[in-house]
């Protein structure tokens, strides 16, 4: 089922597996950095009680743990929180999740950042306005045309580590999506620390 286009809202076919929760050990990175950058207000709810921010990591080459939807506004996550991407398509603009929340609506962007970078373990999305100004346009930006969470969003991905020096930089700026900001890296130490080391 497709959610309606609201900012924040799931814009793919989410064939969601309702299964039991992850192990609490394979969050525990997850929701120490979580609590950082939820801390910092990178990762929130905004007046209008739409939430923003998301976070994952690698299980495999096409496996990854996600934040559920419309977690933002939690302060505290659980295993309940968190939503295991088993497969995608980004033709068919799906993907399948199993766990007892639906994957986050940038779901499909991270797939796009694991498949173009086999040595990604780590994904972290923010939001931040004074950030956003600053680096737009000055490191690998998205086009301003293409929206959040759509195939589009996924194929404007791979352009960049194909044109740009994006797999060095590891960190981008979503150009229609204001505010977005995404690094990755081997581990959420990494991605983590990109994000800080440009505040």
């Amino acid at each position: 089922m497709i959610s309606s286009n609201e900012t924040g809202s799931i814009k793919f076919k989410c064939n969601w597996l309702l299964s039991e929760p992850v192990d609490e050990k394979m969050i525990l990175d997850l929701n120490r950095w979580r609590d950082i950058l939820f801390d910092y207000k990178y990762i929130g709810v905004y007046p209008n009680g739409i939430g923003y921010g998301n976070i994952s990591i690698r299980l495999s080459e096409k496996e990854f743990l996600i934040t559920g939807t419309s977690t933002g506004h939690l302060d505290k996550l659980t295993n309940q929180h968190y939503s295991k991407v088993i497969s995608y398509n980004f033709n068919e603009n799906s993907l399948t999740c199993l766990g007892p929340i639906k994957a986050s609506a940038e779901s499909l962007t991270h797939a796009a950042i694991y498949e173009m970078d086999p040595d990604t373990q780590a994904i972290i999305h923010i939001h931040n306005k004074k950030m956003w100004d600053i680096l737009l346009d000055k490191i690998p930006t998205t086009s301003a045309n293409v929206e959040y969470g759509t195939p589009q969003m996924a194929l404007e991905i791979k352009r960049l580590f194909h044109e740009t020096n994006l797999i060095e930089k590891k960190i981008l700026v979503m150009g229609d999506h204001e505010e977005g900001i995404i690094a990755f890296g081997k581990d959420l130490e990494e991605a983590g620390h990109l994000i800080l080391a440009h505040q």
